[in-house]
């Protein structure tokens, strides 16, 4: 998808949420927790966690899945810093996370510690995201939030100025 059709396509999505009398600030609290919960760092799950949420706090399911469509490149590229961050933040030894030839050997040797070992990583890495949560999703939504209202106040003039046209 090109620059343009990425931005092209959010801005539908969002467009046809305010014709459908979405909030703004509905919107931005979507996209925001979208955006965090796309780069959960344990791998494979991001697109039951936004469905889930969506379902549980009644948000728009096509936007959160949106969100989480365009930020799997981040996600992807997210998972070894919050690895790494959470090894230290729990004091563990840093893992082979990159070497396919020694994450195998590690499995061939032993299973049940290879599971417990990455277990650990995996527990970390969702501590940092868990923390970083505190600064993202209301740094997030307090910078989408007026481009949002400012956006809803031209879908609300267009429609004025539609319906004016139409009664002459």
């Amino acid at each position: 998808m090109t620059k343009e059709g990425w931005r092209a396509r959010v801005k539908r999505v969002v467009m046809a949420q305010l014709t459908q009398g979405v909030t703004p600030q509905r919107i931005a609290f979507t996209v925001s927790l979208g955006a965090l919960l796309s780069v959960f760092p344990i791998f494979g799950v991001t697109t039951a966690l936004c469905a889930v949420c969506a379902w549980a706090l009644r948000l728009n399911q096509p936007l959160m899945q949106l969100v989480n469509a365009l930020l799997a490149p981040v996600h992807i590229l997210l998972l070894y810093p919050y690895y790494r961050a959470g090894e230290r933040l729990l004091g563990s030894e840093p893992a082979p996370l990159l070497d396919v030839a020694e994450l195998a050997e590690r499995f061939a040797h032993s299973p049940k510690q290879f599971v417990l070992d990455y277990g650990v990583i995996a527990v970390g890495g969702s501590l940092v995201w868990a923390i970083s949560a505190l600064v993202v999703v209301p740094l997030m939504y307090v910078i989408l939030r007026p481009a949002l209202e400012s956006l809803a106040r031209s879908v609300r003039a267009g429609r004025q100025k539609m319906r004016s046209t139409s009664t002459t």
